[in-house]
């Protein structure tokens, strides 16, 4: 089962608590807020369509009209299934209370696959897949790209075959997060992703706490330190 299927399954499986407990945390767009961020659906769809200097007009005419309609369905699927209509109740996995961003993950989740499928399809269909690759960047923001960049940092000697899967679950996390409205929502996808790429390297006998505690005291020095240098 993909990490979206495990998504759905888990809200199934969370309690009901009370709503009154949840409504002070509401949070609520703007009609302005709304009307921009329909504006800048149509700019992105047209620069990201530009992008590809396709030298064909109707080509990219449709590939603006696909990424338009995915990025209207996934806006207004976000704010017509808030948070608040998935149950509050604790993580299956975890045992802990589902926040609102868990809450706001799972109800985003439950967008008809055929949204997904539509987009993907039509991409694919009209460009080579290394064009369809840099859409998927735009959507992301290039997250694939610093991710991966940030493993190479951990693990200087990562091997042709672990970078092969730790890639290929950074592009799964890449095209399942289009599907998701807001940057926090992006980066809890890529986090599914990352618990699989670390137990990857751990199951090939890197110890990952090590490794991420040296580089973690590299880019950020203890505070003590960098007040002496």
């Amino acid at each position: 089962m993909n990490s979206k299927g495990v998504i759905i399954l888990l809200f199934v499986a969370v309690l009901s608590l009370s709503a009154k407990a949840q409504l002070s945390t509401t949070q609520k767009a703007t009609p302005e807020q709304i009307a921009n961020e329909e504006a800048a659906i149509y700019k992105n769809a047209a620069e990201w369509a530009a992008s590809l200097q396709l030298n064909d007009a109707e080509k990219e005419q449709r590939i603006k009209a696909l990424i338009t309609t995915h990025l209207k369905a996934v806006h207004d699927w976000h704010y017509s299934h808030s948070y608040e209509t998935v149950p509050a109740g604790i993580n299956p996995a975890t045992g802990k209370p589902l926040g609102p961003l868990d809450r706001q993950l799972i109800a985003s989740s439950a967008m008809p696959g055929s949204v997904h499928e539509t987009l993907m399809t039509g991409l694919r269909k009209d460009l080579t897949e290394q064009q369809v690759e840099q859409i998927l960047d735009k959507y992301t923001k290039d997250k694939l790209a610093s991710t991966l960049a940030k493993y190479k940092m951990i693990v200087p000697d990562l091997t042709a075959e672990e970078e092969k899967v730790i890639l290929a679950n950074l592009k799964q996390a890449r095209e399942q997060s289009i599907d998701y409205k807001t940057v926090k929502l992006v980066i809890e996808i890529f986090e599914i992703y990352r618990t699989k790429n670390e137990q990857y390297l751990i199951s090939k006998g890197r110890n990952w706490p090590q490794l991420y505690k040296k580089y973690i005291d590299i880019v950020e020095p203890p505070k003590e330190t960098a007040k002496k240098r």
